[in-house]
């Protein structure tokens, strides 16, 4: 079962959509944790959401409390609330894109996608991750070919996933193999 986090985000249903496609999904408010059902799920995702990730401490201590024991995956705010809790810095970017498509391109050997693949990808974000960020277990596996900002990292060690893109807009080409692909990912 996949467990959605809803940070209260018009798309959170559409990646309800998406991911159904591939398990059973329960979605829950952020504030309104079933934690039977979280502790039963085998995934969790951390939806998008308004705000930065410090505007919400409860989905910060669910991951913490689940990093390495179930898959993880954080899309758009659930990236950046991942990052945070790795004590990444989110900061305001100098251009802010809501609904703008943008290529992506995977710049890491240590990827679950072939380095040098390209992606069109939909962006709604005006928060990124400053860099350099050092994790020795998170590896920034995509990047925007035209800013070089930080677009996905894998932690393969964990089972810990995110995009700074929406994999589910319709902006998103092939945006439900890229959801395959992380869900059949193995841990290391």
């Amino acid at each position: 079962m996949i467990y959605i986090i809803d940070h209260q985000d018009s798309f959170t249903w559409n990646v309800v959509h998406q991911f159904s496609e591939f398990d059973e999904v329960y979605c829950s408010n952020y504030f309104d944790i079933n934690k039977k059902l979280l502790d039963k799920s085998e995934t969790i995702v951390f939806s998008p959401g308004p705000g930065s990730p410090k505007d919400y401490p409860t989905s910060i201590k669910i991951y913490n409390k689940y990093k390495g024991t179930k898959k993880i995956i954080g899309i758009c705010l659930g990236y950046q609330l991942i990052l945070h809790s790795e004590n990444g810095k989110i900061i305001q970017q100098k251009n802010i894109y809501h609904g703008f498509q943008s290529t992506v391109k995977v710049t890491s050997n240590h990827s679950i996608f072939k380095k040098n693949s390209i992606f069109k990808v939909g962006r709604y974000h005006s928060l990124k991750l400053k860099e350099p960020f050092i994790n020795e277990n998170f590896n920034i596996t995509m990047r925007c070919t035209k800013s070089d900002i930080a677009m996905g990292f894998e932690n393969t060690e964990d089972d810990v996933y995110g995009f700074q893109f929406h994999p589910e807009s319709f902006l998103t080409n092939n945006g439900k193999i890229l959801i395959k692909k992380i869900l059949s990912a193995k841990k290391l």
